[in-house]
């Protein structure tokens, strides 16, 4: 079974908003930390944004912290990602993971699903 399979990703205009989704194996829904990372064109992958299990604590990276949110469908096992101003700079491959995680630079990740490709233009 698909472990992680992200979707939503897509062209967007710059100030436009999307959002992403990523549906979980109930195993790995249950057991793990869910997140996103990102690597845009040419750059190193970074972390985006984390939440815990059962709906625990969330961490973003700065450079998202007030424009994305990060939740959890516990009945649907997904895990979302709003993003809400977007920029150029937010132009990237979308990756969900999942792991254990406690903090933007605090993180080990066990699994990652094979991304979804968001483009914002300027």
């Amino acid at each position: 079974q698909v472990q992680l399979m992200e979707s939503g990703g897509g062209l967007v205009q710059a100030g436009g908003s999307l959002r992403l989704s990523c549906e979980a194996s109930e195993r790995i829904f249950n057991a793990f930390a869910l997140a996103w990372f990102r690597q845009a064109p040419g750059k190193e992958r970074e972390f985006v944004a984390a939440v815990g299990w059962n709906n625990g604590p969330t961490y973003y990276a700065d450079s998202v912290k007030g424009r994305f949110t990060i939740s959890r469908d516990n009945a649907k096992n997904t895990v979302y990602l709003q993003m809400n101003s977007l920029a150029p700079d937010d132009t990237a491959v979308y990756y969900c993971a999942g792991g254990s995680v406690t903090g933007a630079h605090n993180y080990k990740i066990y699994y990652w699903g094979e991304g979804t490709l968001v483009t914002v233009s300027s």
